[in-house]
């Protein structure tokens, strides 16, 4: 039966009464966010995302400038599923007006969309809806507030691959191979070299079962010969150093991936309902806030936000166009030289919380003589005094490298005379005279942090970026719900959460127009 139609069973007729038919314009609201929504899409330049659909073969149902209004409009309403979507696009009033009459996209032509064609453009997309921001003078390109956040892949939690394992069992596998093509180069008399080639010698076997004419046998009760035995030890062998190779190339500096995405690492999530600090496979999400909206995104498969900032800083300085922020506000996690260092290239201010800026003020830390900050420096003479009034000189020069690449000079220093100290056991563990590093560069970059986030101006920042940073981290985990992604690769996570970023945006927009709060860039601090 296809007919739901409900008929009155003694007239035969429908027992509904007839209603004329009305225009969904007059039943949105004039407010509403779907017209804000509309509106500023219309305002985008889609001439890059048009480039990804042929010019030949059949029309497309729904233009691609009218499925990126519904996606961007699904995210904004926490609908994030292709088949919730075109649900959506059936039932609901909004959803219906942006098509304006077309026909409803299948939840294949949504996936499809945001999985493939839109790659190339969605970041550009959502860089002009920053730029139409500026325009209408809701941001300022002035302070840029940046925080990160982990959120899970969609990837089996138990598909974990760890480089310390794969290292271990690749050198014990290199063994077992040297040890078996020994074996069979004596058996059958081939040429032992030094750099002998796996490969070559299987080849070998093979030419060998070619002019004996022994047939290969499988399955149950059959008996295998001696030289399909080794054949097939040699190519499981190989298969595995294969696979160990693969592993190599995929790990990329990191210590694990999941074989479900291979873009993923396993982090420790906040989200941890057994308390049992389990590794999830997921992304290191960074944004940057201004006057609450999301101006800047990067997602990142290391699990340390410090070497997050320089590419999420570069990729919102590409798009768009050189316009920087001057100042950058960032909590203690994103501390090191490098960051520092950069920022001072880039003529930007730089407002992030040293590492040691909670404990050092208490009064264990400022009585800690082991430490540095605790020592008497004389900057002419470039020495330390220590708390038995020796002199801790330097003797040599080193570099460090970071995982980045990042080179950093380090100074290293040793005191004169340990003997007989009487402050010893709580200086150094060391059985000779003490010795220290020093990064004498970072140790000034500290420095003059600390005194801009602890000027009026910077606690002011500090506490916008707990309120605006961090909220909107909030709003999209907890009222968005969104704690997981859909997609795989890092390419398109990305594009799945620039989706998520324009719906806040808008929905930003919407709520602050409503509020009347449009172009207020700081929260003012309040004081009883």
């Amino acid at each position: 039966m296809k007919n739901f139609t409900h008929i009155n069973p003694t007239t035969k007729t429908n027992s509904y009464q007839l209603v004329l038919p009305l225009p969904i314009e007059i039943l949105i609201p004039e407010n509403d966010s779907v017209r804000l929504l509309s509106k500023i899409m219309d305002q985008l330049d889609y001439s890059l995302l048009y480039k990804a659909y042929s010019r030949k073969g059949r029309k497309s149902v729904v233009s691609p400038k009218m499925l990126f209004k519904i996606i961007v409009y699904g995210y904004m309403n926490n609908l994030y599923t292709s088949r919730g979507l075109e649900r959506a696009c059936r039932r609901d009033i909004n959803f219906m007006w942006l098509l304006q009459g077309a026909k409803v996209p299948d939840h294949n032509t949504i996936a499809r969309f945001r999985s493939k064609r839109i790659l190339a453009a969605a970041e550009g997309l959502f860089y002009q809806l920053v730029e139409l921001l500026k325009e209408c003078g809701e941001i300022s390109f002035e302070n840029l507030f940046v925080d990160g956040t982990k959120i899970e892949a969609n990837a089996n939690k138990y598909s974990f691959v760890w480089r310390k394992s794969t290292e271990k069992n690749a050198a014990k596998l290199q063994d077992k191979l040297a040890e078996t093509l020994q074996i069979i180069c004596e058996k059958y008399h081939f040429a032992i070299t030094e750099s002998v080639d796996p490969s070559e010698v299987l080849s070998l076997l093979l030419i060998q079962q070619y002019q004996q004419n022994i047939s290969f046998v499988y399955g149950t009760g059959k008996r295998k010969s001696q030289l399909q035995r080794d054949v097939e030890q040699l190519e499981e062998l190989l298969a595995r150093q294969r696979k160990y190779d693969d592993y190599g190339q995929i790990f990329q500096g990191r210590n694990s991936f999941s074989k479900t995405d291979h873009d993923a690492t396993f982090m420790h999530m906040k989200e941890d309902h057994m308390k049992n600090a389990q590794l999830k496979p997921g992304y290191n999400v960074q944004i940057g806030v201004e006057a609450e909206y999301i101006v800047g995104i990067d997602i990142s498969s290391e699990r340390s936000d410090a070497l997050t900032l320089k590419p999420l800083l570069q990729t919102m300085k590409n798009f768009l166009k050189g316009q920087k922020h001057e100042n950058i506000i960032a909590d203690a996690g994103y501390e090191s030289e490098e960051n520092y260092s950069y920022l001072d290239e880039e003529k930007q201010v730089c407002y992030i919380k040293p590492s040691n800026y909670e404990k050092s003020k208490a009064a264990k830390y400022r009585n800690n003589i082991r430490l540095l900050e605790n020592m008497e420096y004389d900057e002419a003479k470039d020495e330390y005094t220590c708390r038995n009034g020796k002199k801790v000189c330097p003797v040599s020069v080193t570099q460090r490298k970071s995982k980045s690449g990042y080179r950093s000079v380090i100074t290293v220093y040793e005191c004169e005379n340990c003997n007989g100290c009487p402050h010893k056991v709580s200086c150094t563990k060391a059985e000779g005279n003490r010795k220290f590093s020093v990064a004498k560069k970072f140790k000034w970059q500290r420095e003059q942090s600390q005194r801009n986030i602890t000027s009026a101006k910077g606690i002011l920042l500090r506490i916008n970026r707990s309120i605006q940073v961090e909220g909107a981290f909030g709003i999209l985990k907890e009222n968005h719900r969104f704690r997981r992604f859909l997609l795989r690769g890092k390419q398109s996570v990305r594009t799945e959460f620039l989706f998520l970023a324009m719906g806040y945006n808008l929905n930003k927009l919407h709520n602050k127009i409503q509020q009347q709060r449009c172009g207020k860039m700081l929260h003012e601090k309040k004081t009883a």
